[in-house]
């Protein structure tokens, strides 16, 4: 994880802005927990202000952009966390079980140290995705396939678990890889693909020009007509609540 972030953080901050709408949702999941672990922090962008929380982040470059006034940080990884056992309420991952070396390891280290509430946010991998990577990036849905786990296993990794499915904004604030379902010129942004991390390791942008071209054409409008009236949609993002088990 640090590896990627390392290439792609420097420009993070300007299209990973948490959206205010998800922010509520996570922050209602944590119930009354009062110390909260922020597990692949980044620039902390969905840390609850009225809480202590201490975020994890492997990379250096998302560390160092972090806000002066924000959590304390640290640098670690998921997979071994510098924390005694039960020494926060609850555990935070947001959008990053996917790039854990080891996930099971992961896991098993947010039950460690989290006492009562534990709150993920993960992309089903065997979800149907959306148009992007349906009809021009397969291989990205492919690859979350791989190197996801499927909602099932993440629930057996906890105590009364949940998965509850998160609608995304038409609008949504954060630029990770979903949220411009309705708005599909933004992919063909740079600086918007340089903070979603499935384009930082894409190899062929090619299918950007047919994206272009349909566009243009007006053929991408009327495949996906019914998108345009639409002001969320499920594509396949869920958030895991459960209690640690252990």
């Amino acid at each position: 994880m640090a590896s990627t972030y390392d290439q792609i953080g420097t420009t993070y901050g300007q299209t990973r802005q948490a959206d205010p709408r998800l922010a509520r949702l996570i922050a209602t999941h944590l119930g009354t927990a009062k110390t909260v672990i922020n597990v692949g922090a980044g620039l902390g962008s969905y840390e609850p202000i009225d809480r202590q929380v201490v975020a994890v982040e492997p990379s250096g470059v998302m560390l160092r952009q972090r806000p002066a006034t924000g959590a304390h940080a640290i640098q670690a990884v998921a997979e071994w966390l510098p924390f005694q056992h039960k020494v926060f309420d609850a555990a935070l991952a947001i959008l990053t079980v996917h790039h854990w070396s080891d996930q099971r390891a992961g896991l098993k280290e947010l039950n460690r140290v989290a006492r009562d509430t534990i709150v993920v946010l993960t992309f089903d991998p065997w979800s149907q995705g959306f148009w992007l990577t349906r009809d021009y990036f397969p291989e990205f849905l492919e690859a979350d396939r791989q190197r996801l786990p499927r909602i099932e296993q993440l629930l057996e990794f906890l105590t009364g678990a949940r998965a509850f499915p998160v609608p995304i904004p038409h609008d949504c604030g954060d630029g990770f890889l979903g949220a411009y379902w309705r708005r599909p010129r933004a992919y063909l942004n740079p600086n918007i693909r340089a903070g979603i991390s499935s384009f930082a390791s894409c190899q062929d942008l090619a299918p950007l020009e047919q994206l272009s071209k349909d566009l243009d054409s007006g053929a991408w409008q009327r495949r996906y007509s019914e998108l345009l009236t639409k002001t969320e949609l499920d594509i396949g993002y869920r958030l895991v609540v459960g209690r640690p088990r252990g």
